[in-house]
């Protein structure tokens, strides 16, 4: 797995598969699936720094699965893993 140190209040998240069938069974197209909104944590950034020098430390911590804003985040390919660095903004909640 490739090394991606994430900064801030930045977190680096390898996006999980969605299913390609439905409850049906009927096998879903690339073009008729959305858009992957989960994503397991793989890092996190040190946190928010605020204007007075304090750091606000992050709420998500690796190996957590987190659902996301659905235009939220930078995706990034490396080799044939897909991952999205986000904001901590950018995480609407904490699966668990």
């Amino acid at each position: 797995m490739p090394t991606l140190k994430p900064i801030n209040d930045r977190l680096v998240a390898k996006v999980v598969t969605p299913v390609e069938k439905s409850s049906g069974g009927i096998i879903l197209p690339d073009s008729a699936q959305e858009k992957p909104q989960e994503a397991e944590v793989i890092a996190v950034g040190p946190g928010k720094t605020l204007e007075n020098g304090k750091v606000v430390p992050m709420e998500v911590q690796a190996g957590q699965i987190v659902i996301f804003a659905k235009y939220g985040g930078t995706e990034v390919k490396i080799g044939n893993e897909e991952f999205v660095i986000l904001r901590q903004d950018d995480v609407l909640a904490i699966k668990g």
